[in-house]
């Protein structure tokens, strides 16, 4: 009767196993999570920084150029008046008043989303620009990206690891010719092969109002083919160089070799040994791909006349608008720098051997 008390079993156990685990989330939470996102807040504030202080540094003066054009058009203010235009368009531009002035008014006015007017477009504002644009881009990178980084990976994993077979020889010397052609190089070869099948320039016929149905989502794609392809061959032969370097390099390691000699069925060999591992630095490559989706490409859009982020941050540069130059620029440092804190943060999810501790 005068026994001391027992808990039940596997109380204490259960208890320590719970101790544990809150040590191991607080030691996660300060020794991973706080200084990872401190360097994400870090790298986004010193790349808004330079985005501010680098167009400021080009001769352009918008305000200037902004007059020259309406004067080009045949207006004419009194010089009362043109003092009043002139202190209007600084302020709208951001411009008034010192470099310290100006920093902190464009950072109240980026808290409220605000990126100002554009200048070649005066006076549309740069987030109405952004959202027209941001669509045509989004919808063709984002399909490329994925397209090429998915094919690319694929048949270069397999062509890495028979690498002796003569259709991967084949497809290497394939790759090897289409990688280093210069982009614009490459398109125009496409436009001249393709032209007449497939629209060379815009992203609808002219006139056509947006719609979601099927005769407007036709015209899109239509438009959308010779970009889409060229972006895809190039990307999914640099993917595919790429994997098949690594997986001839995985499946010289030991423990691939040791897989081998212990009777491993090839196909598990193939997918579980080789391509799992290789595939790891193809995922971070993948995050910067996606990320850079919100710039644009220059080149592609430019070529094909597409009415994208790409073709929208040319004619900004060409006619120094900072603000548009800031606004693109900035949802491009915003959206790689989450792409690359999102794959470190679940990095571990696809490589075990990395632990947060």
């Amino acid at each position: 009767m005068g026994g001391s008390y027992r808990p039940p079993k596997g109380t204490f156990s259960k208890r320590l196993d719970e101790q544990a685990y809150r040590e191991t989330v607080m030691t996660f939470i300060k020794r991973y999570l706080i200084p990872r996102l401190i360097q994400y807040f870090l790298v986004i504030f010193l790349g808004i920084t330079a985005v501010f202080i680098i167009p400021r540094l080009t001769p352009t003066d918008p305000v200037q150029r902004t007059i020259a054009q309406l004067r080009s058009q045949g207006s004419y203010l009194d010089p009362a008046s043109m003092d009043q235009f002139i202190n209007d368009l600084t302020e709208l531009y951001g411009l008034q008043g010192s470099m310290p002035e100006q920093y902190i008014a464009f950072w109240r006015r980026l808290f409220h989303g605000d990126f100002g007017v554009s200048f070649f477009q005066f006076p549309t504002p740069v987030n109405r620009l952004i959202a027209r644009a941001l669509p045509w881009t989004a919808g063709l990178l984002l399909t490329t990206t994925l397209l090429s980084w998915t094919i690319g990976n694929i048949i270069g994993g397999l062509a890495g690891y028979f690498s002796r077979k003569r259709w991967s020889q084949a497809l290497d010397f394939v790759a090897m010719v289409i990688r280093p052609l210069p982009y614009y190089i490459f398109a125009f070869a496409l436009l001249l092969l393709l032209v007449r099948w497939f629209p060379v320039a815009g992203g609808t016929d002219i006139g056509r109002k947006a719609a979601f149905n099927w005769p407007f989502i036709k015209d899109v794609l239509r438009h959308a083919f010779l970009p889409a392809l060229s972006l895809t061959i190039l990307g999914g032969a640099a993917n595919f160089q790429i994997m098949k370097l690594i997986v001839q390099n995985v499946n010289s390691e030991d423990f691939v070799q040791y897989a081998k000699l212990g009777g491993v069925e090839e196909s598990r060999i193939v997918s579980k040994y080789v391509i799992q591992n290789a595939m790891l630095p193809q995922i971070t490559n993948l995050a910067l791909s996606l990320g850079q989706v919100f710039s644009g490409a220059l080149i592609t859009e430019i070529v094909f006349s597409y009415p994208g982020l790409g073709t929208l941050l040319y004619n900004a540069i060409i006619t120094g608008d900072y603000n548009l130059i800031m606004g693109i620029t900035l949802l491009s440092i915003v959206a790689i720098t989450t792409a690359i804190l999102i794959i470190d943060l679940l990095y571990p999810l696809f490589d075990p051997r990395v632990r947060y501790l």
